[in-house]
């Protein structure tokens, strides 16, 4: 079963067609990739997915229901987000935005310690660093600390808008590495967008190419890397 569906989603924004008669199934307790040029409907699917966005037509079905959008801010406590400027809100400490959905949500000083540390120590980050403020961190660790907060309420689907395309290439194979980690030792959900080859064979179980406001290929990483051959065939 998967954990989020769309069926036959089309979508325009100012008269121009974005999505068309698109339909994609993201499987449970796995990463997908989903690649193609700027402007052909990556983030779009992804604001359908969490409800920010209503298709104009078609469907879309997460956690085994149509998504209800009388109850959007429920289902999206359900599911986590990061993005390439980490959202980190730079007048709370590390340790405050980590823990902002938990808050939030009501939940209780000593899960939000336990779940801090826990992911902290996933991230590899050091303690140290909760009374900091976003800007006294790297990078990467910026970088980490958003995942932290993704994943706080332990979602069972994360949304990944392009969240390492501003880091440099040494940063970035950690932090693949330390989420590939995550992802296995609590079976969460991914969905990750990016222009990179490299990064969603690196990341992903499954690639999906949306060109146009429609799927243009599909398939495992084996299939990604003689896509990514014939790409660079045409390009010489």
């Amino acid at each position: 079963m998967p954990i989020a569906s769309l069926h036959h989603i089309t979508h325009q924004f100012s008269g121009k067609q974005v999505l068309s008669e698109l339909s994609l199934d993201i499987k449970a307790n796995s990463i997908t990739a989903l690649l193609g040029k700027s402007g052909s409907g990556k983030s779009t699917i992804l604001n359908m997915i969490n409800g920010m966005i209503r298709p104009d037509s078609g469907t879309v079905h997460v956690f085994d229901h149509n998504f209800d959008y009388e109850k959007a801010s429920s289902i999206r406590l359900k599911i986590g987000y990061a993005v390439q400027q980490t959202g980190l809100f730079p007048h709370l400490t590390i340790a405050d935005n980590i823990a902002l959905l938990g808050k939030v949500t009501g939940k209780s000083a000593s899960f939000m310690k336990e779940r801090t540390s826990f992911l902290m120590d996933i991230m590899q980050l050091s303690s140290q660093l909760l009374p900091s403020y976003p800007h006294q961190l790297s990078g990467g660790e910026q970088q980490r600390a958003g995942l932290c907060r993704a994943f706080f309420l332990q979602p069972p689907l994360v949304l990944m808008d392009e969240p390492f395309a501003s880091l440099d290439y040494k940063t970035k194979q950690g932090i693949y590495q330390y989420l590939l980690d995550f992802q296995q030792q609590e079976r969460t959900s991914i969905v990750l967008v990016t222009h990179q080859f490299e990064e969603a064979v690196l990341l992903s179980d499954e690639f999906v190419w949306i060109n146009e406001g429609q799927i243009y290929h599909q398939g495992d990483t084996t299939a990604l890397k003689k896509l990514e051959r014939n790409f660079k065939e045409e390009k010489s």
